[in-house]
């Protein structure tokens, strides 16, 4: 754990300490001590420092923590190794280098920064350090990649009933892996598959979910945005929150490893925020306007032309028509 995560966890409790204390805390000067709050700081985290009485954090925190998770996680019957990282390139590139082929299903990673975060079609995903929830899953398959078709949609629906367990009762799903809130985006998920043919495969699927956006971070981000903060008073206890996704995410992978997508089609339909609305799909090759007619057996999105001739696709960017609500 960095000395920034340890001076996080020590005034997570919301009162005053001294540079004094800290430093005899963290084993450091106080000169680092007020080095670790400006990095902080920068990463925009709101601490306020009065002179005499010490530094404060702005807001009330709840650092991830490993054993919180594992214990909650234990209570329900899922035993899943759980790493809490205080900076990372990606959770899930550092999954993908390093599960092994003996180990078992569900091994999660957090963490608290990404450096190299990744969103969909290339994107960079924007996450204000300490405040969001960032985690990703492994888990392998006897069959081949081309049966974990739909495999994001099933965790959509995983995530959003995580989410309505929480208390966020009016998020939704956008076609193939947002989840939207009012409109805006709250989370993504991305899916890494790497397998043979003919199976097994490995599926590393990643979770990136605004809990809380810096000013200086929001302003990166080139499409509308939504946080957890509006709609749950903090703090929000983030530890609680990747519980219940790990539990639901857990939950989904054992059942689709069974059925595959069908078991969560129409629970997806009944998410979907463009159900029947009129849409523009941009593909990497052309734009295509029409009436979404829903999905299909697969996870591909079926649309409705001026025509009625109704096509399927799986892959593009979805938004709403212009004049169409």
């Amino acid at each position: 754990m960095s000395t920034r995560h340890q001076l996080l966890n020590l005034l997570s409790d919301g009162a005053f300490h001294s540079g004094t204390v800290l430093g005899e805390r963290l084993g450091i000067s106080r000169a680092a001590v007020n080095k670790a709050v400006q990095a902080l700081v920068g990463n925009g985290i709101d601490i306020h420092r009065i002179s005499g009485r010490g530094y404060r954090l702005g807001e009330p925190f709840v650092p991830l923590s490993e054993t919180a998770i594992r214990a909650q996680l234990s209570a329900h019957g899922i035993p899943s190794r759980v790493e809490a990282l205080d900076e990372v390139d990606s959770t899930s590139q550092y999954l993908l280098r390093t599960f092994g082929p003996e180990e078992p299903n569900g091994r999660v990673c957090l963490s608290e920064s990404q450096s190299a975060g990744r969103g969909r079609r290339g994107r960079g995903w924007v996450a204000t350090p300490y405040q969001n929830l960032v985690l990703s899953i492994a888990w392998r398959f006897e069959f081949g990649p081309a049966a974990t078709a739909g495999l994001s949609l099933a965790a959509g629906v995983a995530v959003l009933q995580a989410l309505e367990e929480f208390g966020v009762q009016d998020a939704g799903l956008k076609w193939p892996n947002d989840i939207l809130l009012d409109g805006r985006k709250l989370a993504g998920l991305l899916v890494d598959v790497r397998g043979e043919v003919a199976g097994p495969s490995l599926v590393v699927l990643g979770l990136g979910l605004n809990v809380h956006l810096a000013v200086q971070d929001a302003a990166l981000i080139d499409q509308p945005w939504a946080m957890l903060v509006e709609r749950v008073s903090a703090p929000v206890d983030r530890n609680r929150l990747a519980v219940l996704v790990i539990i639901h995410l857990v939950e989904m992978f054992r059942v689709f490893e069974r059925t595959g997508f069908e078991t969560f089609r129409a629970a997806w339909e009944r998410r979907h925020v463009f159900a029947g609305r009129p849409v523009r799909l941009l593909t990497s090759q052309d734009e295509v306007a029409g009436i979404v007619e829903g999905i299909d057996p697969q996870g591909g999105l079926r649309l409705r032309d001026a025509s009625g001739r109704v096509q399927t696709f799986y892959s593009g960017e979805v938004s709403l028509r212009a004049g169409g609500g």
